[in-house]
């Protein structure tokens, strides 16, 4: 392995606010390097003053000699020009003859999936993603650093870029807040984190292994602050002694004492985690059904759509861009109307809709007003809140409530518009990626509270973690004839996988496919399990003690409810799989 790049107590600060200090780290032939870190630590910064485009405000930087480096960054714009003139404009530095260069380019445009030469601007985001990183790899980088490579592309494009990285790029850095892909694509990870003496935390191995060092790492040093905290209260003790009894100790002894003071009082301030609060406001309604959608279609994108929300129902919108995942947002939010089909809500349903281009907040806006644009006060569970203590529970420190939100990272506007969301009291949540620019520890706070919500929850996201992890059901768009249940993310991904197999013929629409079979099977062992546990809370209802005792008798009234509409919802996920292949014994 050779060493390409070295990096030695590299400082950056914007304006007051202190992003990294002093970070001291190497980059080698060969590793695929996933960087993480809280929102504000200064990724987005730091792989741009490795990529050359801004200078460190203190540190040495010291690259091998020659070394190229591609750079792509979390969104990428190109001028009006055919796919071929943007790839041979990258070469512009290259002594290569045009036509070696329009060979290449083609070559590339042909390795990233590109099926004509278009113009740029006729590309969605995520095309537009494949055609930065055309242009980072055709100048054969010896580094390549990509910022957020998977934010705003759908799954199947996710995973191909798995592939794609395995595959073709040997050297690369990559911030990611999506742990799927940081598990499949890295084989190192730094963390920048001011929870670590050094400021950040380097592990060789996949991100799972990362966790374990880290998880051992912290509890060491959650051990060695409870070892200083008592030897720091014997010294406090001694040094509050008057001047008579310590005439006697020398001057090293008083040094070497403050000196334990200031390591116990840093180690501490490392060992406090800071997460975002998320707790959405719910409606506590009770009622089974909270919307019904009957033979729902908005063509060309799906028809006969049938599903039940309920309590605790929570539904992951699968399929590719332009499928239609977030018209049915929309059409659930009632700002759209289906063009068959009918939705019925329970009486004063209660929607929030989290849309993920209408929530852009003015860059001139400040935090304050951002946070709370009524006044001091924001209004919580019923209860006033002080944009201090509001501002506090996102992370963010009063002394930036003046600040532009202009001047906050993608991650920290994020949180500014989850902060929006939770005022609202919800039976329903409507999610369009609420994860995008979110940092790995906010993520996992936000799974905990939707896991946590009563109400129902329909999500759009391409993170993989918090689908498998907060989603009970899984409705895949893509084919309008087709809008297919899955009970699990892993029955989804099988059932993707023949469709990627493009020299096999198409199946027959009159034979169900193995993983469909598997699926029936999986539904009816499910639907079986369901109506046992179904069957004994009935019989608790026999019981006089429950019978007595309203509360108990509520509970359980309750949870029957609920399980019959688990039920309802799986016999919906059969059908569906029965009108598919009338012909299959069911």
């Amino acid at each position: 392995m050779t060493l390409l790049v070295s990096c030695q107590s590299l400082s950056k600060s914007f304006g007051t606010k202190k992003l990294f200090e002093n970070l001291s780290f190497g980059i080698s032939s060969g590793d695929r390097i996933g960087l993480i870190g809280p929102n504000g630590s200064g990724k987005t910064t730091l792989l741009k003053i490795l990529a050359g485009r801004e200078n460190p405000d203190s540190g040495k930087l010291s690259p091998r000699r020659d070394l190229v480096c591609g750079y792509l960054p979390q969104s990428s714009e190109f001028p009006s020009l055919s796919l071929q003139k943007i790839l041979v404009h990258a070469l512009r530095g290259s002594n290569l003859p045009d036509y070696e260069k329009e060979r290449l380019a083609d070559t590339w445009l042909s390795k990233l999936g590109f099926a004509a030469n278009s113009d740029a601007n006729a590309l969605s985001g995520g095309w537009k993603k494949r055609l930065g990183l055309a242009v980072s790899l055709i100048i054969s980088p010896d580094l390549l650093l990509l910022d957020e490579p998977t934010n705003h592309l759908d799954l199947e494009s996710i995973l191909w870029l798995e592939k794609f990285l395995s595959r073709e790029v040997p050297t690369y850095l990559l911030v990611s807040h999506d742990r799927y892909f940081l598990q499949h694509t890295t084989n190192k990870i730094i963390e920048i984190n001011p929870a670590y003496p050094s400021g950040l935390f380097s592990i060789d191995g996949s991100y799972s292994f990362f966790l374990s060092k880290k998880e051992e790492f912290l509890q060491g040093q959650l051990q060695h602050e409870r070892s200083l905290a008592s030897k720091a209260r014997r010294e406090s003790e001694w040094l509050k002694q008057n001047a008579k009894a310590r005439t006697t100790k020398s001057q090293a002894r008083i040094d070497e004492a403050n000196e334990l003071l200031k390591e116990h009082a840093a180690v501490r301030a490392r060992n406090v985690e800071r997460r975002a609060s998320i707790d959405f406001t719910a409606s506590e309604r009770e009622t089974k059904k909270l919307l019904s959608a009957n033979n729902l279609a908005k063509d060309p994108l799906f028809r006969n759509l049938d599903f039940v929300l309920s309590p605790k129902s929570r539904i992951g919108l699968m399929g590719p861009n332009g499928s239609g995942k977030t018209t049915l947002l929309r059409i659930l939010a009632g700002e759209i109307s289906p063009d068959r089909g009918t939705i019925k809500t329970a009486d004063d349903l209660k929607v929030v809709y989290f849309d993920q281009h209408r929530t852009q907040l003015s860059s001139d806006l400040t935090l304050r007003d951002a946070l709370s644009p009524k006044g001091d006060y924001v209004e919580f569970h019923g209860r006033p809140i002080h944009i201090n203590g509001w501002c506090k529970k996102f992370l963010f420190s009063p002394d930036l409530l003046d600040i532009k939100i202009g001047t906050l990272s993608g991650g920290e506007r994020a949180r500014i518009a989850i902060a929006h969301l939770m005022l609202q009291p919800a039976d329903l949540l409507l999610l369009d990626e609420p994860t995008n620019d979110l940092d790995i520890p906010t993520l996992e706070t936000l799974e905990e509270s939707l896991l946590d919500f009563p109400g129902a929850l329909v999500l759009i996201s391409h993170d993989r973690c918090m689908l498998e992890r907060v989603c009970n059901t899984f409705l895949a768009l893509g084919d309008p004839n087709e809008c297919a249940f899955y009970a699990d993310f892993a029955q989804w991904e099988a059932a993707l996988q023949p469709k990627e197999k493009k020299s096999e013929p198409p199946a027959s629409k009159s034979k169900i496919s193995y993983a469909e079979k598997k699926e029936v099977e999986s539904l009816e062992r499910k639907i079986e399990k369901a109506e046992e546990t179904l069957s004994l809370l009935n019989r608790k209802l026999e019981d006089s003690q429950i019978a007595q005792n309203a509360e108990k008798l509520s509970e359980l009234c309750t949870r029957i409810s609920v399980k019959e509409a688990e039920i309802e919802q799986l016999y919906l996920q059969w059908e569906a799989l029965g009108r598919k292949h009338p012909e299959e014994p069911k």
